[in-house]
């Protein structure tokens, strides 16, 4: 066991900073050791807020939390951050975090590198994930920094008061120029690593659909969500038959090449979480988008 005596040029400091600073540990994974119980201060259990006094008692006893999700230097699009939260822009090609025992090069893994400042609220694997697009979609996520940001951002999402917006290529041409998609999602019983429209074992999913522009045998459309299921997009255009280009997943078409479903989550709009301020953001496809959908514009 370790012992840190408080002096008093840390007087009033928060425990977690002042541990991070004498331990050579992120603030993180030192927040997780302080809820475990791990590190006392006074023979007591403090919580990571606690403001340090002069001539505090921490005791530190082993660190025993889950490491196995690693800070990695990969870059990664910051569009806005602040104390609270983080807005990004992903490439298509990044998972979103850790998970079947995938634990590196994932969105976690890229932001532990950039702060340790990222809310705990989803696990050491979800760290400051608020919500997810899938690896192979682009575009626009709302990260939160603190546990309180976290908590609002998540019943904000749940009740419906952020605003998401797609864009999709999707395969045939779309007579209506607008419509409602209302079919409640599941996982399939014959592929689990799948989803499927189905009445059992599903939850409620409702994705709203403009026509933007037709081509010749696609259609590009922007799409917004009532509701967030699990490739919701990608499962609701197929059970239309409109399937979304390049999905090797879903529609059974032929796949043009490796750059992943022509799905990118270009706008995102919300309330923040401390200040109430609201604030969007909207973002270009990326160029290997551009590319495909030129080819269906040039066809």
């Amino acid at each position: 066991m370790k012992e840190l005596v408080v002096d008093e040029n840390n007087d009033l400091k928060r425990l977690d900073i002042y541990l991070k600073e004498n331990l050579d540990e992120s603030r993180n994974f030192i927040s997780k050791n302080i809820k475990n119980g791990n590190i006392t201060v006074n023979g007591k259990i403090a919580k990571s807020g606690y403001l340090v006094k002069t001539n505090d008692h921490i005791e530190i006893k082993d660190l025993t939390v889950d490491t196995s999700v690693k800070a990695e230097n990969i870059p990664i699009n910051i569009l806005y951050e602040d104390d609270d939260i983080i807005v990004v822009n992903k490439k298509s090609g990044m998972v979103v975090h850790p998970g079947n025992g995938n634990y590196s090069h994932t969105l976690v893994n890229a932001l532990m590198s950039h702060t340790d400042e990222l809310s705990d609220e989803g696990g050491s694997e979800r760290c400051g994930i608020v919500h997810r697009i899938d690896k192979d979609t682009s575009g626009i996520l709302l990260i939160a920094k603190t546990n309180k940001a976290h908590r609002i951002l998540s019943d904000d999402f749940k009740n419906k008061r952020i605003k998401r917006k797609y864009i999709a290529l999707v395969h045939g041409v779309i007579d209506n120029n607008k419509g409602k998609i209302n079919a409640p999602i599941g996982r399939s019983k014959t592929d689990r690593k799948k989803m499927c429209v189905t009445d059992e074992n599903s939850k409620n999913a409702v994705t709203n659909f403009t026509v933007l522009e037709r081509y010749k045998t696609a259609t590009l459309v922007e799409l917004v969500l009532e509701t967030g299921r699990t490739h919701q997009i990608r499962v609701h255009m197929d059970y239309i038959n409109h399937p979304v280009v390049n999905d090797s997943t879903y529609g059974k078409r032929k796949i043009i090449n490796d750059y992943g479903q022509m799905l990118h989550a270009y706008y995102l709009g919300f309330n923040h979480p401390i200040t109430k301020k609201f604030m969007e953001f909207q973002v270009e496809n990326e160029p290997e988008f551009n590319e495909i959908l030129n080819m269906f514009k040039n066809s």
